[in-house]
């Protein structure tokens, strides 16, 4: 009997009859057909670096700003302001140079643009006129160009606002940071101090500055070119007064926020490497502190806008020949049944810029609310 034959074993490099001379593949080539969006790094067995971690988790940051470009009423608000803001700067110099020259029928002189479309300028023969070639909103009451003064109203409401909120989020940052995060007796001297500006009325107070300091303030100022030329003297008090009155609440909001984030865990780490009080204010505290700042100081500006229009219009602001929203209201009042234009017109603009202004605050406060929800 023959015995039984086990299975046949080939010897290495020996190939039986009809099985192919392709080689078996390799254990790397088998994962790499398991699993194929597996990078390079990850099938060597190396680690994954932070870089392309962060590529893949955008930033808290990162993620507001997106949040922010899906709204849409927010971005138009930030055309809106950009142009005003373009019209203010640029326009009355393109303005002047655009024009054609006329002669006028009272002085039998012909008159350039760059003067009679100038905001002081007054023609006695051109009043209540209206669009034209050479005024493209028409005249006032006393011939002046109404473009031309609205855009220097303009100018002027940027103005204050850019004061008011420098000088707001200096007085609101520094008391609301330096009352939450040292706390004690601090904190409950200036949280008192705060209620009391917080409690005063804020337009009384103005008029009271105005009255006291408005009627030295050409005296002071009228020589300074940008700050006292035109009738802008009293500008200068409007917008501290104006600040004086805001800070409270920037100072609140700041405050709540300290004492939150001084609590966190890169705070205490911060104490621990040995940083200072100043080094963890300026550089852990102030940075995180962006969004709130950014948020109540974009709301501020409607109120500051509509507040230093309201001064105007009780003739506490600029005077003539200066020009203000506030004051082209107040000069258009008594023509309102035969002229209803010349007082439309600021009306029209005052109330675009601070929705404008309104509704991006609403969407930066939507975008950076940690909270908020795609």
């Amino acid at each position: 009997m023959e015995k039984d034959r086990g299975p046949k074993i080939s010897k290495p490099n020996f190939v039986q009859p009809g099985e192919s001379m392709v080689p078996p593949p390799s254990p790397q080539e088998l994962m790499l057909e398991e699993a194929p969006a597996l990078s390079a790094e990850a099938v060597e067995g190396k680690p994954v670096s932070d870089k392309e971690k962060q590529k893949k988790s955008p930033t808290p940051f990162q993620d507001s700003m997106r949040r922010l470009r899906r709204d849409k009423r927010a971005i138009f608000c930030i055309g809106v302001i950009m142009l005003y803001i373009l019209i203010a700067i640029f326009g009355p110099p393109i303005y002047k140079l655009a024009g054609p020259s006329y002669k006028s029928d009272m002085s039998n002189t012909v008159i350039p643009a760059s003067v009679y479309r100038d905001f002081t300028h007054q023609e006695a023969d051109r009043k209540h006129e209206g669009p034209s070639a050479q005024y493209w909103l028409g005249t006032d009451s006393i011939g002046r160009d109404l473009f031309s003064r609205l855009m220097q109203g303009m100018l002027i409401s940027i103005a204050v606002a850019v004061v008011v909120e420098v000088l707001d989020i200096i007085l609101g940052v520094a008391i609301g940071v330096l009352a939450g995060y040292y706390g004690g007796w601090i904190d409950f001297f200036l949280a008192r101090f705060t209620d009391v500006i917080f409690a005063f009325p804020g337009l009384l107070f103005i008029i009271l500055l105005v009255g006291i300091l408005g009627t030295k303030a050409n005296d002071m100022l009228g020589s300074v070119p940008v700050i006292g030329a035109n009738g802008n003297a009293r500008l200068l008090f409007v917008s501290v007064g104006l600040a004086l009155t805001v800070w409270p609440l920037m100072a609140r909001y700041v405050r709540g926020q300290t004492l939150q984030l001084k609590e966190q865990q890169f705070i205490e780490a911060a104490r621990t490497s040995g940083a200072t009080d100043f080094t963890i204010i300026m550089r852990h505290l102030i940075p995180n502190l962006f969004s709130i700042v950014i948020i109540a100081s974009t709301l501020n500006i409607a109120n500051t806008i509509i507040s230093e229009a309201g001064i105007s219009l009780l003739g506490l602001g600029v005077q003539p020949p200066g020009s203000s929203i506030g004051l082209m209201i107040s000069d258009a009042t008594d023509f309102l049944q035969n002229h209803p234009w010349e007082a439309l017109l600021p009306s029209i603009v005052l109330v675009i810029i601070v929705l404008a202004f309104s509704f991006l605050g609403d969407g930066l406060r939507d975008a950076f609310d940690p909270r908020s929800k795609d």
